[in-house]
This record gives structure tokens, C-alpha cells and sequence, in this order.
């Protein structure tokens, strides 16, 4: 089995113009060399133009599998650089779409992390990618990566090992949750918030209700 690593630890190269609401975007996430500091908020020299929609301790970082990166390289035909979904982590050997929600990764010598939510794509991500539909092809594909919250700070850079340090048993993958919530992995993952194996960012709390209202619970 593939040792789980980062390939590329990524941060903000330049603020781009952006038709948004903000007027700019801080999507443009290239590789860095050498160790960089991971603080709550995430890296140092990175940033979030937009705070309401990206960003905060519980979006601290966003990770991307290489995998992912080369379904994408193969379904638009042109290779698919560390950064390129604006993600501040590229790994290998463990798939960030896959993980369960609350499970923690340690991640070189220090830092460890845990899995909070999927990454929801935006008309910003489509601009940057410069491909038709893409919102609804990155959707429907169901490889969305993760965010991250730092549990302990420290210091990453390309090459580090991750290790799994707890995997939650309720099994909610950020996959299924993303393209396939039920009212099972619902309750799941209330089970696991109230026992205190996870801790639930308030989006899921609006997740659930709309849940519950799409299937008439």
C-alpha cells in the first residue's frame, strides 16, 4: 500500500479579478518550497478573499488527492498542477473525498488535522477552470476534497507522511454526504456529534434540516 503523504503544500501566488462579489479571488494556490507554518486559520501566507464562504477554523485547509487530479487530467485532457482547484494540500495515498467526516490525520512531525466537510464548488472555482458546467461535472463526479480543521499547529512542507490517527465508526464518508445523504447517515453523524467522537460545524446543522424537508421527515 502507498504511503499516505503531501505532495505539494500550496498558498495564495497572487489575488486574481474576480466578477464576484468581492471583486477579487485568492484561488490562485501554487506549490511552495520548504516548511510552512500551519497556524488555526491555516497556512501563514495564505489568505481567503472571500470570509463568508471560505475560510475560518473549520475551513482552515482544503486537501485534494492526486487521484482526483488525475480523473480530472484524463476527463479535460491537460494536466492538473498542485493548486489548481485551489486546494493548499496535494496528497497521495489516501483519498481526501473518501475520508470519513471527523477523522484526524497527523501530519509530519507536529500538525495534526482533522476532516470537517466537502468542498462546495462555486462559480468562482468554474471561472478558474475555464471549463463549461463545471460546478455540475465537479458535482456530479463526487471528488470534492475535504477542509480541514488544525487541531495542533506546527509546521508542514512537501514530502511529510500523514498518519491516520482516528477514524470515526459512524462511516460517513465527506463523499457520501456530499452526493448522497440519507436520513441514516444523518442520524449517524448526530450520534457521533452527541457522543463527542466528532464535533459538527453548524453548516450540517442547516444540512439537516434541509434534508429533513426534501424527504417530508
Amino acid at each position: 500500500m502507498e504511503t499516505a503523504s503531501v505532495l505539494a503544500v500550496c498558498r495564495v501566488h497572487q489575488l486574481l479579478e474576480d466578477p464576484g462579489s468581492v471583486g477579487v479571488t485568492a484561488i490562485d494556490k501554487r506549490a511552495v518550497e520548504g516548511p510552512v507554518r500551519v497556524h488555526k486559520l491555516g497556512l501563514r501566507g495564505d489568505v481567503q478573499a472571500s470570509r463568508i464562504h471560505h475560510g475560518g477554523e473549520d475551513q482552515a485547509l482544503y486537501a485534494y488527492s492526486q487521484d482526483d487530479a488525475d480523473f480530472w487530467a484524463v476527463e479535460l485532457g491537460r494536466d492538473m498542477p498542485a493548486g489548481i482547484f485551489g486546494e493548499n494540500l496535494r496528497i497521495t495515498g489516501l483519498n481526501a473525498s473518501t475520508a470519513v467526516i471527523g477523522e484526524r490525520w497527523k501530519i509530519g512531525l507536529d500538525v495534526e488535522v482533522e476532516v470537517t466537510s466537502p468542498r462546495v464548488p462555486c462559480a468562482t472555482f468554474q471561472r478558474r477552470m475555464g471549463e463549461p458546467h463545471w460546478v455540475k461535472r465537479f458535482s456530479d463526479a463526487g471528488r470534492v476534497g475535504t477542509y480541514l480543521r488544525v487541531v495542533r499547529t506546527g509546521s508542514i512542507e512537501a514530502g511529510d507522511h500523514i498518519h491516520r490517527l482516528f477514524v470515526p465508526a459512524h462511516g460517513v464518508t465527506i463523499a457520501k454526504w456530499f452526493s448522497d445523504p440519507s436520513l441514516e447517515d444523518m442520524e449517524a453523524l448526530r450520534d457521533a456529534d452527541a457522543d463527542g467522537q466528532i464535533r459538527l460545524q453548524p453548516e450540517y446543522l442547516q444540512r439537516f434540516e434541509q434534508l429533513e424537508r426534501r424527504l417530508g421527515v
